[in-house]
């Protein structure tokens, strides 16, 4: 394979992985307050997600930025709680008892992606531990970098799918009222960055 087949693949296995379950459960915590139909919102989101977490990630690679990596991987979880105080704050407004079908005016210029992109810096930094140790001794890995992004997007963009598709299950095949949904998927996000969190602090 080329050089770009084969960080495209570790990319998206990257991210596509029960290994790579903080991230997962930020984008499943990302993506509760979402219905099938908000599918362009959705990707909006996860590339605003994508954009933060690139910047930071070639920063770190290239060696520009440098972090504690112990902080790094004790923010994670905090991104996660942060997106599920968001979400059960959204659950307790009107209008989620059923999914909405009313299109939103902007995908682009609203905070959630804003939010998204900041919380990706943070990501980016986590993604960048693993990178360097592919990349070993490489100072100017620019196509491993890209390829290693876009491999990152698409395993995204198919776990979103996936995500989403679960909750049209839910919610339109089950019946599941939309706040119960978002209300369940928030706290078992929360509960599992709560943990990781707490694994930091006790080495656990």
């Amino acid at each position: 394979m080329s050089v770009f087949q084969t960080y495209l693949q570790l990319g998206f296995f990257h991210i596509f992985n029960l290994r790579a379950y903080d991230h997962l459960v930020f984008l499943l915590a990302l993506c509760a307050p979402y219905v099938l139909s908000d599918w362009r919102r959705v990707v909006a989101l996860v590339t605003s997600f994508t954009v933060g977490h690139s910047l930071t990630l070639a920063l770190a690679t290239l060696g520009v930025v440098s972090f504690a990596p112990a902080v790094i991987e004790a923010l994670i979880p905090v991104t996660i709680l942060l997106t599920c105080a968001a979400n059960l704050r959204q659950a307790g407004r009107a209008g989620l008892s059923r999914p909405s079908r009313r299109r939103p005016e902007s995908v682009l210029w609203v905070p959630a992606n804003a939010l998204a992109a900041g919380f990706g810096l943070i990501h980016g930094l986590g993604f960048s531990n693993y990178l360097r140790e592919l990349l070993g001794q490489q100072s100017r890995p620019v196509l491993e970098l890209l390829s290693f992004n876009v491999g990152v997007e698409i395993g995204q963009l198919l776990i979103v799918g996936l995500i989403l598709l679960v909750g049209f299950l839910v919610l339109r095949v089950l019946g599941t009222p939309r706040r119960d949904w978002l209300l369940v998927v928030s706290g078992a996000a929360g509960g599992i960055a709560a943990m990781l969190l707490l694994n930091q602090f006790t080495g656990g």
